[in-house]
Parts: structure tokens; C-alpha cells; sequence
């Protein structure tokens, strides 16, 4: 008989695993379920749900560290330390709108078993790069802690960072321990328009290249949240600051066109749009995350634009591709020769029909060394192979 387990503590999590394991059970790791369409279809009986291990351990605003349970809303999280002035700088990306499926429905576990980030990542880094500590069940069944609960800790970092990214395919955390960092006071966002997308990448590789500590850069090509085309800077901080170095990017970008300055209520609303990459929301059609170097994102886009019917934009400076296949076919091969050609990236296909997900490689394919490396990695954590069985790779 299929079964649901809805663990509520640690332990709880620990017999469910050590249940699956010795009876060869796979078990498909879910939270609120808004992320259980990206990578491959799991096929498992049973379903552990941590949607009731939720709630806030310890909360040390002074100490700039956040300990919560894994199944914990992000949304909660977010509210929390909004109300103390804080916030969480890696910006995590709700998928929701992009995955059809309703927003802010995500949890912190999800958030870090995908290792989600926004437009701020090209500042503040990934998810991995805030987790000071967290506790976990390997696929073994056993309850295992690393890092600690101060931001000078970096002991075990190493463990944490593994495990973001693996999508539960290693072990199920059930308590993460953050840092969160203080709110900036306003923000702005400086904006050219009209440029193609090869000169828009360059004015945003030029404004990350100087001293105005740009938290943003995106270009979105016309007919992508607009008629025109936009090319974005988002500037964070103290009102003199971000007033200081909007000059700054102004004296450094005039060759590129004039120049108009979104406001901060405004200017939060356009990068979230582009954080939820909301511009491909509300249709089914296939939909690609390609991440190369900044400078040939114009390139990739042009090659494949004589080859398909593409819709695109770009964020991370040039650096993140989302890319909507308009033909309703995911040209997985066109897409990747595109990728090898322009020198190398990864490309993952973030959405489609299950039967789609099944039969082509979601994740970009590894190397051999680095596939046997995962491979070793995922016999010491699941060797029974228990959790979320072919998320990332078939048979795995």
C-alpha cells in the first residue's frame, strides 16, 4: 500500500528512513510540493512529506542567525526577518509562478535542496553560500549534525554545501541553521533602453566591473515585460550611497543612451518579475535555465534564434539565460550543441511534461570523473538508493 509519512521531529524522519531502507522502499522527499516538477519524475510508491517539521528553533537578530526547521515556508522566514530589518541576501527565486503551481508555497528545505537564488547572487551568492549549519538523515537512516550556529564557524561548511543542490537525492535535512544579513535602506534601478542584447551585456559587464556595487544586472530584450528593451542595474544601500554611485554608472554608461531611474517600491516589484522569471509564467511551453559566461550569452541566443522559435532574457550580467521554446518542443540537442559552441556551460531544463523529463537529461550531462565522483558521494550517503531515486539522473 502506497503510504504518505508526515514526520514532525528528527527522529520521526530517522525510523522513516531506516524503514525505507531496510525494506528497499524509495521514498520521494517533498515539502509543499511546489518544486516536485523540477528535475526527472521520481517513481516511488511512498512519499515522505516534512511539511508538518516546521517552525522557528532560534532567532538571534543581533547575532545575525536564523536556526528553523526544514519544512518551515520561506515565505514565514522572510516576513520574520523583514520585521527585524533583515533579510535573506541570497534573494531564493519562487518557481512557483514558472511551475504553475501557486507562489510562496516553497520551503527553506526546497529552497536549499535546489540551492535557489535571484539577481542579488552575483553579490551575495547562493544558498549554500549562507548555511552555517544543519542537521540531516543520510539514506542509511542516521541523524547527522555539521556546521554550527555562528557566523565565524566554518567548521563543517563543507557537508551543508554538498548537500545543497543534490535535490534530497543524498539526505533529508530537518534543521538548517542561516545567516541572515541587515536590510538595505532603499534601492533603485538604473535603466537603459532600447539596446540589443550584445551592447545591453556590455553595459552590464562595464557596470560590474566598477566601484557602484551593482546587486543586479539584467537585460530583457523587447517583447520581455515590455515593448522595449531594458537594460537593468539595480543599486542597494543608504539613499546617499545608491544617489552617489547612480552618477557614477551615469558618467560611466553615457555612450550606451539616456537614462531613467526606477524607485524602490517599483523598482523591487521589476526584480522580483525577474527573479520568478514571471515573463514565461501562466503557459506550458518548455522553459531552459543556461548559465555560460556573460560575454557570449548574446551569442547562444543568436544561434539558436536561427535555428528556433525562442523567447529569452538574461540575468547575472549576461551570465543567466531563461530561455521559453515557443515550438512546444524542448530541443534539448539544439540547445546543448549551442552551449558547447559558445565554449561550454550548463543547461537545465526546468520545464515540461513529465513524459518529456523522463526520456531526456534534465541536468546538464557530467563529465565521466565528475559523474563518478557523484556516484561515490551518492553510495556513502543512500546506498540503497532509497531517496528521491532518478531526480537528477536515471537510475540513480
Amino acid at each position: 500500500m502506497d503510504a504518505t509519512f508526515k514526520p514532525q521531529t528528527a527522529k520521526d524522519v530517522e525510523v522513516a528512513v531506516k524503514w525505507a531502507a531496510a525494506e528497499d522502499q524509495p521514498l520521494e522527499i517533498v515539502g509543499q510540493a511546489s518544486k516536485r516538477s523540477l528535475g526527472r519524475p521520481v517513481q516511488t510508491a511512498h512519499v515522505l512529506n516534512l511539511s508538518k517539521l516546521s517552525g522557528i528553533d532560534s532567532y538571534e537578530p543581533a547575532e545575525l542567525v536564523l536556526t528553523v526547521k526544514a519544512g518551515t515556508p520561506i515565505a514565514e522566514i522572510e516576513k520574520l526577518v523583514d520585521e527585524n530589518g533583515q533579510e535573506l541576501s541570497f534573494e531564493p527565486m519562487d518557481y512557483g509562478p514558472l511551475l504553475n503551481v501557486d507562489a510562496g508555497q516553497g520551503t527553506v528545505g526546497g529552497v536549499l535542496a535546489a540551492n535557489l537564488s535571484g539577481p542579488r547572487r552575483l553579490k551575495a551568492g547562493a544558498a549554500r553560500d549562507h548555511i552555517l549549519g544543519m542537521e540531516a538523515v543520510s539514506g542509511r537512516g542516521e541523524i547527522f549534525n555539521s556546521g554550527g550556529k555562528v557566523v565565524k564557524n566554518v567548521t563543517g561548511y563543507d557537508l551543508p554545501r554538498a548537500l545543497c543542490g543534490a535535490f534530497g537525492t543524498l539526505a533529508v535535512a530537518t534543521t538548517v541553521t542561516l545567516k541572515v544579513n541587515p536590510k538595505p535602506e532603499t534601492s533603485a534601478t538604473f535603466v537603459l533602453s532600447g539596446l540589443d542584447a550584445a551592447r545591453g551585456i556590455s553595459a552590464l559587464c562595464k557596470a560590474m566591473g566598477s566601484s557602484a556595487e551593482v546587486s543586479g544586472a539584467a537585460h530583457l530584450p523587447a517583447g520581455i515585460d515590455g515593448d522595449i528593451s531594458r537594460t537593468l542595474l539595480r543599486l542597494e544601500g543608504f539613499e546617499t550611497s545608491v544617489d552617489y554611485r547612480f552618477k557614477t554608472l551615469e558618467d560611466l554608461l553615457k555612450s550606451y543612451g539616456p537614462v531613467t531611474r526606477i524607485e524602490e517600491q517599483d523598482s523591487r516589484k521589476l526584480w522580483q518579475t525577474v527573479r520568478d522569471v514571471r515573463p514565461f509564467a501562466g503557459v506550458d511551453n518548455p522553459v531552459w535555465r543556461i548559465s555560460v559566461a556573460p560575454t557570449v550569452g548574446p551569442k547562444l541566443v543568436e544561434l539558436l534564434e536561427k535555428e528556433l522559435k525562442i523567447n529569452a532574457f538574461f540575468d547575472w550580467s549576461g551570465g543567466l539565460i531563461w530561455l521559453m521554446c515557443l515550438d512546444g518542443l524542448v530541443n534539448d540537442q539544439h540547445i546543448r550543441a549551442a552551449v558547447d559552441a559558445v565554449g561550454g556551460g550548463h543547461a537545465t531544463l526546468v520545464r515540461a511534461v513529465p513524459s518529456i523529463r523522463s526520456s531526456v537529461a534534465v541536468f546538464q550531462p557530467q563529465p565521466a570523473p565528475l559523474a563518478a565522483l557523484s556516484k561515490r558521494l551518492k553510495e556513502q550517503f543512500d546506498p540503497k538508493g532509497v531517496l528521491n531515486p532518478g531526480r537528477l539522473v536515471m537510475g540513480v
